[in-house]
């Protein structure tokens, strides 16, 4: 029997032929990995143009949808806004049938193919909230139902995560994640997963300091005050006149006969004399109000700073913002100045590290951690996310990051494909090699936004452009109203904030 022709005379493996079947299939490997690589960039590549985002669109008096390539995925046809929960979902809530004599409509959820989804309810709404300084915010990712007189929670996926047995269901004003239900007259608190923090047995349930992870106060059938903390458990019970609006770990500020005091976990009293009001627990103490005037004083009752500011407030650890007739400055918890008082305002940014003063409307000073002014000009725009700050200094903006070091805009703005360009008193865009991409023909222009899309302006008129540089909607729009000048394709976004919707005017 022939021996095979892999082996040579002599019964050995013919190791050239060998290295070459070897070679051979790894350059097939090779291959198939080039392929699967162009296929799956292929697939990135699309899936980023699928990947889009959506918001509300009003347009003839009537409101529909567009997506973030400034398509309309929804024509206008609805008579009052469609509300986006989550711009990254095609779940859109419409509200439809409106009698403006009785007050009564219906809702319904669609999709972006305009079709209803998760039906079955009498009723679907959004839970509508406000901040501190009254904007409106929705609770994300979650909708109310109601079905037969009751109500519950669904998901924007649909799935039920809070049965539909409750009376009514409301936000608690200024707090995430937290939910007011009722049942049978009482109050108790859900979050947004559907769990029950607080079982519904109080009279009154309100939050501590407008963050739910200082708890929640609550109020019983006899009016007394008692304080669980963000997981449901008692932390005071429910004894008290009253309990303030206050943070803090370890202290409370309570109200028995009349009196405010200040008491530890144990509920016993720690400070109860030596001052009018007490408006803030510090790590170093209380801030309190004695005829009209603030101060500090430690745990112990002893004067650190004598009522004399029109205001105090520790904003980080040990350093305070104190108020001298109209100007504010800072001081540590001795009393001793380390900002002069000179400024509209000081705000601490924690996770920046540094504190923001302002001297006017149009000009605030960027302080370091030593308190020395590092830069100065108009600040329009911190980004604690990408972690740098845009300032207009001597009628030029200027990138920097939190260690006050001066950057190039393409490496702060990584996305965008073109960059704001002055030249000759007149604005164009240059990519990020510098080279012209739209001339300097234009009076104003702002950077692209997420999307690529450029607000451009000729006289008092705006446009954009797109992320290639493309006219998609030549200057046409008046928007000297508009607190916020933004673009998707020809749409640009309306004047209320809170609406968070596009139009053209």
């Amino acid at each position: 029997m022939g021996k095979g022709k892999r082996f040579d005379e002599e019964g050995k493996l013919n190791y050239k032929k060998v290295a070459a079947v070897i070679i051979a299939i790894v350059v097939v490997i090779m291959f198939v990995f080039v392929v699967k690589s162009l296929v799956s960039k292929k697939d990135n590549k699309n899936n980023m143009t699928e990947n889009v985002d959506y918001y509300a669109l009003y347009a003839d008096n009537k409101w529909g949808i567009i997506n973030s390539l400034g398509e309309v995925v929804i024509e206008p046809m609805y008579q009052e806004m469609i509300i986006v929960l989550n711009n990254s979902k095609d779940v859109f809530l419409c509200t439809y049938d409106v009698n403006e004599e009785t007050g009564e409509y219906k809702t319904k959820l669609i999709n972006k193919k305009n079709n209803e989804i998760y039906k079955g309810y009498d009723k679907i709404e959004v839970l509508e909230n406000y901040d501190t300084s009254g904007n409106a915010w929705y609770e994300e990712d979650i909708f109310k139902v109601q079905k037969n007189g009751k109500y519950g929670l669904i998901d924007i996926d649909g799935k039920e995560v809070l049965s539909i047995q409750y009376d009514n269901i409301q936000t608690l004003k200024g707090a995430e994640n937290s939910l007011l239900v009722e049942k049978d007259g009482k109050k108790g608190i859900v979050n947004k997963s559907g769990v029950t923090v607080v079982e519904p047995q109080y009279k009154t349930i309100s939050i501590r300091d407008n963050d739910y992870r200082n708890g929640y106060i609550t109020i019983d059938d006899n009016d007394k005050y008692g304080l669980k903390n963000y997981t449901g458990n008692e932390i005071l019970e429910n004894k008290y006149e009253k309990i303030k609006v206050i943070s803090g770990e370890d202290y409370f500020v309570i109200q028995e006969d009349g009196k405010e005091k200040l008491i530890n976990t144990e509920g016993e009293t720690v400070l109860s004399k030596g001052y009018d009001e007490i408006t803030q627990v510090t790590s170093e103490g209380i801030v309190f109000k004695k005829d009209k005037k603030y101060g500090l004083m430690d745990f112990e009752g002893k004067i650190k700073i004598k009522a004399q500011y029109e205001d105090l407030k520790e904003i980080t650890t040990g350093i305070l913002k104190a108020k001298k007739e109209d100007d504010y400055g800072l001081v540590d918890s001795s009393g001793k100045e380390k900002l002069k008082f000179q400024y509209e305002n000081i705000d601490y940014k924690e996770k920046a590290g540094l504190y923001i003063a302002e001297k006017s409307s149009v000009n605030s000073a960027i302080i370091d951690l030593e308190f020395n002014e590092k830069l100065s000009g108009l600040l329009s725009e911190f980004n604690e996310e990408k972690g740098y700050m845009k300032l207009k200094i001597e009628d030029e903006y200027k990138y920097y990051n939190f260690k006050f070091e001066e950057k190039n805009i393409e490496d702060v703005l990584t996305d965008n494909t073109l960059f704001v360009s002055k030249k000759d008193g007149k604005y164009g865009f240059v990519d990020k090699q510098g080279n012209v991409v739209v001339n300097y023909i234009y009076d104003e222009a702002l950077e692209q936004n997420k999307y690529g899309y450029a607000a451009i302006k000729q006289g008092e008129l705006w446009g954009a452009i797109d992320k290639n540089g493309t006219v998609v909607i030549e200057p046409k729009y008046e928007l000297e109203n508009n607190l916020v000048i933004d673009f998707i394709g020809k749409w640009h976004l309306g004047q209320d904030l809170n609406m968070n919707y596009y139009c053209e005017k």
